[in-house]
């Protein structure tokens, strides 16, 4: 059965599998005692933490590890916010950074910072200048991924990191979803990372804050990992996790080349296969493993049950996934279609067989969900009804509010609108994307007492 969210989660790597057991063995005891016991896991800890900063691109008394990634994040904020709190409490983030980058940013905001966003175009891929037009003198920091999760787009890491650089103002960059590719290229101050997304083990994560940032460990004093991070070190996990990062940067490049050809293969058949098939995501710049596509009048839920059913683990940063009902706040930062979501994030070893696998199965599921749904655009009527029409979906949920969008158009005449009354969140982004897919007009939308109204003209 294939496995193709590797952005969620790599499969342990046979390298961190050894070097986890060889570990338990060896590091169990405490690596601050002077015995014999302590002396080998200190031993194993410092050997890890060079290998680890080695592949960082940092020394290896900047890095600490964590006990996740996301703890990685919330420390390094925290520490470096109130490093820096005499300078100011505002807070640069970008509106595509991961959920626990902006959760964080949640509780600088209620603490009473401020907190600013920088926009994305329909890449998902933020400008140097954006940030320069935001970081000053009471910034205490400046944050940005190294490449997003959901879609694959590279950021251009380095030139904010020049832009922040010459502003006085620290960068911190979560590289989670890239760091087992390569190193982050600029001048970074502080960066995150997480084992379990290059194919360690999870529950450990690294935190790098370069010498010369104004860091503040929030919380009790510890005297371990330099304070950033308390509590015992787990050791073998941390073994495994600089042993994995460094075997699989060893085959980074060829499993690179060879794994780009098959999302190229995934990007142009997906779209010729399937109908109204939106690929999102920079087709250039982007992660080598990772492609996203939104299906237009698809169940995002139902589709990645159908692909399960056939063998396929995948992911979806659909609004339909979520207990919420609100659109990935990714995918609503680019402006783009979210119903039906798919994210595949194939492992290192995927073969083309499996990925061909994937595309023949792929067309027919999308194309009963929308059998299932009634998905039927009449033909443009020569004899339109109204000058204008509204419809009344509140209660639907997604695609259902755009089925209905798709049904109406034909009855207006060129120039006539169609009214879209709706209680759902993701038509606020689906029924503008609809409009750049069909040609269409979207003239804006108003608040109502139940719900909000969409308005599209009609174009064509």
């Amino acid at each position: 059965m294939p496995y193709f969210d590797t952005a969620s989660a790599a499969p342990l790597h046979p390298v961190a599998r050894q070097a986890l057991q060889a570990s338990l063995d060896e590091g169990w005891a405490d690596p601050a005692r002077l015995y014999r016991e302590g002396r080998r896991a200190r031993l194993l800890l410092d050997a890890a933490r060079e290998a680890a900063a080695e592949a960082v691109g940092c020394r290896p008394d900047e890095l600490a590890f964590t006990p996740s990634g996301t703890h990685a994040v919330h420390s390094g904020m925290a520490g470096v916010l109130a490093g820096r709190r005499r300078v100011g409490g505002h807070l640069v983030v970008s509106a595509v950074e991961h959920s626990s980058v902006l959760h964080a940013a949640e509780v600088h905001a209620a603490a009473g910072g401020r907190v600013e966003e920088v926009p994305v175009d329909r890449f998902g891929r933020v400008s140097a200048s954006s940030y320069a037009e935001r970081v000053g003198p009471s910034t205490a920091l400046a944050c940005l991924q190294s490449a997003n999760h959901e879609v694959g787009t590279v950021q251009p890491v380095a030139e904010v990191a020049g832009v922040c650089a010459a502003a006085g103002v620290p960068l911190l960059v979560d590289a989670a979803q890239s760091l087992g590719w390569g190193p982050v290229p600029g001048n970074w101050s502080v960066l995150c990372a997480s084992a379990h997304k290059w194919g360690g083990p999870p529950g450990i994560g690294l935190l790098a804050v370069r010498k010369g940032v104004r860091f503040a460990p929030q919380g009790p004093a510890d005297e371990r990992e330099s304070g950033r991070s308390p509590g015992f070190v787990n050791l073998p996990a941390a073994v495994a996790a600089a042993a994995s990062l460094r075997a699989v940067r060893a085959e980074a490049d060829a499993e690179a080349a060879r794994l780009r050809i098959l999302v190229d293969r995934l990007r142009r058949r997906v779209a010729r296969l399937v109908p109204d098939v939106e690929v999102v995501g920079h087709p250039d710049l982007r992660l080598p493993h990772l492609v996203t596509f939104s299906c237009l009048y698809v169940d995002g839920e139902t589709l990645l049950h159908g692909l399960d059913r056939a063998g396929y683990s995948v992911s979806s940063g659909s609004s339909c996934t979520s207990s919420t009902l609100t659109p990935s706040h990714v995918l609503r930062a680019m402006g783009v279609l979210s119903e039906g979501n798919v994210r595949v994030s194939l492992p290192a070893g995927t073969t083309a067989a499996e990925v061909n696998g994937l595309l023949e199965v792929l067309p027919g599921l999308v194309a009963g969900i929308r059998e299932q749904l009634g998905v039927v655009e009449p033909a443009l009527a020569a004899d339109p009804e109204a000058e204008s029409l509204e419809l009344d979906t509140l209660g639907l949920r997604c695609p259902q509010p755009v089925i209905e969008l798709g049904r109406a158009i034909g009855r207006v005449p060129v120039g006539g609108t169609v009214t879209v009354l709706s209680d759902d969140e993701v038509a606020r982004l689906d029924i503008p994307a609809w409009c750049a897919m069909r040609g269409q007009v979207y003239v804006g939308e108003a608040p109502r007492p139940l719900g909000t109204a969409y308005t599209v003209r009609r174009a064509v």
